[in-house]
């Protein structure tokens, strides 16, 4: 076979499926790492701290340079991974064009394996509007807040933005204009103008009011741990078909793989879906 004929040849379209959804299995551990940082009340003794840590990864996450990089394979592994699921799906169907008159796929196959198209449709159109919720916010909101705490100063709260240095702003002089904040989250000196400090994107606060309020915060939790249900069944049957498309078939392994891909498949999910439920129902 040429080399052009394997590259188009749905041999070679499998093999990219399994490689890029195994990275994108690496990317969900990651991802699930940072997020379970939402859950930090549960270990910090106030919000406050919780919020810190999770922006301190936030601004990691966003300004590391190799971060940035494997952000860029991981957008690209993505679109490649549903663009070729989609020409995968339509070269079955054109190879079988009409369906066997005795079809009963459900006595061979699981039902995952069935609707793989459909549950990798379902989670496309959740990552967009995650991305779009979540991601585009903290990248291009020009209204994207900036982290605060409040402490007693002189007897009463005052309000200060907390600086990457580990030092605070007083709100109270930025508003009256002893400090400016230019690029977003650049402090500067009112009459010099010159940086003085760097703060913090509040995408814990963007997080903590998106599943909390009042009017869609409920819908859209119900929404997320759906979503994550479809995830699970996705990855119930693709974890193990990507090893089998890679060749990695022998007795020897396939149990460990399969048993592996289970509890890869309800493990990961499920983490996921509690930190929207115990955002909407229990956070104080």
């Amino acid at each position: 076979m040429a080399k052009s004929a394997f590259l188009k040849s749905s041999i070679a379209k499998k093999y990219w499926m399994a490689l890029t959804g195994l990275f994108l299995c690496l990317f969900l551990v990651g991802h699930l790492a940072g997020n379970l940082q939402l859950l930090a009340t549960l270990w910090h003794t106030t919000p406050d701290d919780a919020a810190l840590h999770f922006n301190q990864y936030a601004l990691f996450m966003t300004t590391n340079p190799a971060v940035k990089i494997l952000s860029y394979v991981t957008y690209i592994s993505i679109l490649f991974h549903a663009i070729d699921g989609i020409i995968l799906t339509l070269q079955n169907k054109k190879a079988r064009p009409i369906n066997y008159a005795m079809n009963k796929p459900e006595r061979n196959t699981i039902w995952a394996s069935r609707n793989m198209a459909v549950l990798g449709t379902v989670i496309l159109v959740f990552i967009v509007s995650h991305m779009v919720s979540f991601w585009a916010k903290m990248h291009f909101d020009e209204n994207m807040p900036l982290q605060t705490i409040t402490i007693n100063a002189g007897g009463a709260p005052q309000e200060f933005y907390v600086t990457t240095d580990g030092g605070y702003i007083p709100k109270a002089q930025v508003d009256q204009g002893a400090y400016k904040i230019h690029d977003r989250t650049s402090f500067y000196d009112g009459q010099a103008n010159v940086k003085i400090k760097e703060g913090y994107k509040d995408l814990y606060k963007i997080t903590i009011e998106f599943f909390k309020q009042p009017t869609y915060g409920l819908p859209f939790t119900i929404l997320y741990v759906l979503s994550m249900i479809v995830l699970g069944f996705h990855l119930f049957h693709g974890f193990g078909s990507a090893f089998q498309s890679l060749g990695a078939n022998n007795p020897k392994y396939n149990g460990l793989i399969k048993n592996i891909g289970k509890g890869f498949s309800i493990i990961v999910p499920a983490l996921f879906a509690i930190i929207p439920l115990y955002i909407h129902f229990l956070l104080k």
